[in-house]
């Protein structure tokens, strides 16, 4: 394992933190850049991206035949964080979720039709998308064996029936990935599926509110009442929805962490800024030993994070799963960026807890992500079964070293 990056992604690695610094992090000063739901308009935003495309720096994870960087995954790790330091970043560059996890899991399954169809649209920015597996009690969540949505083939097509609930992006999203259930094999009984927008037999029931902020496009309750899917639209093949949901989430999952690290890094900026300037009975802030040991733990904690986070990237980047390296990374990062807004709430006073900085609305944000793609109890569980299979494998370093002895 050897965390330095090429020269090439260090060059790339520094453009990114440039260019969020001189075009993006300005838009955080404009009220008016936060929308109804505090996320920055797309007619505000469409101009920055613009300027991302003519720099090169557009969807890192992407084919370069449809406008992508094709990066590896260190390289996300990298050049994701950068974009982090605003909270408009990730957005800006075309790598936030859920486009992001699902512009890479269709460069992974799709075929050449399908990726012409439906990935070279969000790559380009022309459309969002959403991922609609979620559904409410007894439906599925955590564990997708429990999903009820079905979809029954007639002829060429699939009709849908079933509700979803907490589905990101959905309001204003043009391409859906559909998880249903089209047999009750165990193994063998999910299928994904695209669909439009525009094709009739679904709504969506509401906008469910949340403690915000939200992504583009929300977290909403969509119902399915005879949507009719053609059998070309189904991904990897009918059956194949439980292989899929690992091609995504995985790395959905570590790309949330790179996020994270850059919002919990740009707490720390904040704080420390504010400290180094504010004095109080007679001496600064940022002399008083409290305040030191609070910054050096939280310093620690986002440095562990982020190699946790790098360390699964490079796994994956060797052809590994890393299922339980993601994990690990995915509980930690998620303490981190949490312990992070904390504390930079807390340095800053009443100041942190008002909206003049954009600390307050990190550590609402925060707190999802504790949640989001499975929550923190659901990871740890994860681990202890690794644990109990693996033995003393479970520490192995690399993706194959030792695992041709797991018990």
């Amino acid at each position: 394992m050897d965390f330095n990056l090429s020269p090439e992604h260090e060059e790339l690695r520094l453009k990114v933190r440039a260019f969020i610094d001189k075009e993006v992090l300005p838009l955080e000063k404009d009220p008016a850049n936060f929308a109804d739901y505090e996320n920055i308009p797309h007619a505000r935003l469409e101009p920055v991206r613009e300027k991302a495309r003519k720099l090169g720096l557009w969807a890192p994870q992407s084919p370069k035949e449809y406008g992508g960087m094709e990066l590896p995954m260190v390289a996300w790790a990298a050049i994701y964080e950068e974009s982090a330091r605003s909270i408009f970043g990730p957005l800006a560059i075309n790598c936030m979720a859920p486009d992001d996890g699902n512009m890479n899991m269709l460069r992974l399954v799709g075929t050449k039709e399908q990726k012409d169809k439906w990935l070279a649209p969000i790559v380009a920015g022309k459309v969002r998308s959403s991922f609609a597996m979620t559904e409410p009690a007894p439906g599925g969540g955590s564990d997708p064996t429990m999903i009820r949505t079905r979809a029954e083939k007639k002829g060429n097509k699939y009709v849908v029936h079933g509700r979803k609930w907490f589905i990101t992006g959905a309001d204003g999203a043009a391409h859906f990935i559909l998880m249903a259930r089209t047999s009750d094999d165990a193994r063998k009984g999910l299928t994904a599926f695209m669909f439009h927008k525009d094709q009739p037999g679904w709504r969506i029931v509401r906008r469910i509110e949340i403690m915000g902020p939200e992504e583009h496009g929300g977290h909403c309750e969509l119902e399915f009442d005879g949507l009719e899917i053609p059998e070309e639209n189904v991904l990897l093949g009918e059956g194949e929805g439980l292989r899929l949901m690992q091609v995504r989430l995985g790395p959905a999952r570590l790309t949330h962490c790179m996020r994270w690290t850059g919002f919990a890094k740009r707490c720390v900026e904040i704080a420390q800024d504010y400290v180094a300037n504010r004095e109080g009975f007679g001496i600064k802030l940022a002399d008083r030993e409290s305040v030191q040991i609070k910054l050096g733990e939280v310093a620690q904690q986002i440095q562990i994070a982020r190699l946790l986070t790098m360390h699964a990237a490079w796994m994956l980047d060797q052809g590994g799963r890393a299922r339980k390296e993601v994990s690990m990374a995915k509980v930690h990062v998620a303490n981190a960026l949490h312990q992070a807004a904390d504390v930079a709430i807390q340095l800053q006073g009443a100041r942190g807890f008002s909206k003049d900085t954009i600390v307050e609305w990190i550590y609402r944000y925060a707190r999802s992500a504790k949640l989001v793609d499975g929550a923190s109890e659901v990871h740890m569980m994860v681990l202890a079964k690794f644990m109990r299979q693996e033995g003393q494998d479970f520490w192995a370093w690399g993706p194959g070293e030792g695992r041709r002895n797991a018990r």
